[in-house]
């Protein structure tokens, strides 16, 4: 299934790992993991924070999917479905033929 995560950074743990250096190696390490289809980085809320499309083949991969936001950025992770735009006409296409919708 197609998800998205969102991981907004912890300020002091992301400073902390800026200031030494390992920034660009954990979240190399974390998108190497997570071989996400695409993958943003911008300031939302006024801090630093990662969106990841990727697909979790099963949910028993939630766990090991945010550990390293958690453990290396203090990082608040939230992971949701989302669509394409082909998925989303897929799926709009089952609406008509299911629910009796004409």
């Amino acid at each position: 299934m197609r998800v998205m995560l969102k991981a907004t950074l912890d300020t002091e743990k992301a400073n902390e790992a800026i200031r030494s250096g390992k920034m660009p190696e954990l979240m190399k390490d974390a998108l190497d993991h997570l071989r996400p289809e695409a993958a943003y980085f911008g300031p939302l809320g006024g801090r630093r924070t990662a969106l990841l499309v990727f697909d979790m083949a099963d949910s028993s991969d939630l766990p090991a999917t945010g550990e390293p936001f958690f453990t290396q950025f203090n990082a608040e992770v939230e992971v949701f479905p989302v669509m394409n735009g082909e998925d989303l006409r897929k799926g709009l296409a089952q609406l008509g033929r299911t629910s009796g919708v004409s």
